[in-house]
């Protein structure tokens, strides 16, 4: 699809919201500094007729992942660790097998790049959610889960495979560096300098008010998979035509994936990246460690928590979020000054289509 103008792309988002694939969705460009686009399509609840708006929050899924590198590097900054660290200096239980008899020290680095060897926690992830606001003990989830998963796929550094499980401890390093919890860390330090007051790891009585709710096709891979990790009965809240709404829920691993929030504040994440780590005088990280995210050499494509591709000749950063109830992403084009992203509630989205066109139509202004 080529869009050309704004109204052209506000026509075809209607119409994909319409669809009901998402039924809702919020999208937001920044560029040059400022917002320049932000606006929102669809039902935020279409069984309660909550109509989405730009301020609808939504799940963030895995698009999670990048705040929790920045705090790594924001500890590295602080002198509290090093990329090349083993793991194992941090989380003396962080045992696995290798698959030969080299045993090179996984590192943090390893983590952030997904070259740990580590296997990926899906689908068993799904089933690891509750229902009520009570956090986690992130080091515990790690420690509990790991042994599940510890055989290497291969020599650590060697590829690169995505695992959630390698986020999951760098949360639990995140706690052993900082002396805070993973949660508490990350609003401290990256959610309250830049404002982000509509983004958490629980529904607020702020973020209930603005709430989408997530949607899963009633024909879909994922829906014979629920009964065999969850109550199915408990995360379906209701039927409408082709779709499943969902009960709003939490999943135990949150550096991988917990935050939920706004698209507008997913803007003051992007400006502050685009703008070498600082937005309107809060610092999240030093100019030296934002180049250091995005420029590190890639192993397929990856620098530290950003997938690194091109499209239209320019080089972007991306992180995408998925999963049962909610899609995102977000994309940077740090050449560019260009941010985009777009959440919605629902389980599928094109997300690389998307985010061509969003960029297109911000370009050919």
């Amino acid at each position: 699809k080529q869009v050309g103008t704004w109204e052209e792309l506000d026509t075809y988002l209607t119409d994909l919201t319409e669809s009901g694939s998402p039924p809702g969705l919020s999208a937001v460009i920044v560029r040059d500094g400022h917002v320049t686009y932000s606006k929102a399509f669809g039902m935020a609840d279409g069984p309660r007729h909550v109509e989405a708006t730009p301020d609808t929050v939504y799940h963030w899924w895995s698009m999670t992942k990048v705040p929790t590198a920045v705090a790594i590097l924001q500890l590295r900054e602080q002198g509290k660790l090093q990329l090349s660290d083993a793991v194992a200096t941090y989380l003396p239980w962080f045992e696995v097998e290798y698959p030969s008899s080299t045993r090179p020290a996984i590192t943090i680095r390893h983590l952030l790049q997904h070259t740990s060897g580590l296997a990926d926690t899906m689908p068993a992830m799904i089933g690891w959610v509750h229902y009520d606001d009570e956090g986690r003990n992130q080091t515990e989830v790690a420690k509990k889960h790991l042994p599940t998963f510890a055989k290497l796929r291969f020599e650590p550094g060697k590829r690169s495979t995505y695992s959630n499980l390698n986020y999951m401890l760098l949360g639990a390093v995140i706690e052993a560096a900082s002396g805070d919890t993973y949660e508490s860390y990350v609003t401290r330090h990256i959610l309250q300098p830049l404002r982000m007051s509509n983004t958490a790891f629980v529904y607020s009585p702020g973020l209930v008010k603005h709430a989408s709710a997530g949607t899963l096709p009633v024909v879909h891979y994922y829906t014979p998979l629920l009964p065999y990790f969850l109550d199915a009965s408990a995360l379906i809240r209701q039927r409408q035509g082709k779709l499943f709404w969902l009960n709003r829920v939490y999943v135990d691993a949150t550096p991988s994936t917990g935050l939920i929030g706004s698209a507008p504040d997913v803007a003051r994440f992007m400006l502050a990246y685009l703008g070498h780590g600082v937005l309107n005088g809060g610092r999240i990280l030093q100019p030296e460690s934002i180049r250091l995210m995005t420029e590190t050499a890639p192993i397929d494509g990856r620098g530290l928590a950003w997938v690194i591709g091109a499209s239209s000749g320019a080089r972007f950063l991306e992180h995408w979020g998925g999963g049962p109830g909610f899609a995102t992403f977000m994309r940077l084009y740090p050449d560019r000054n260009l941010g985009i992203a777009v959440l919605a509630n629902g389980t599928d989205l094109d997300r690389s289509g998307l985010a061509d066109l969003l960029a297109t139509t911000e370009l050919s202004r």
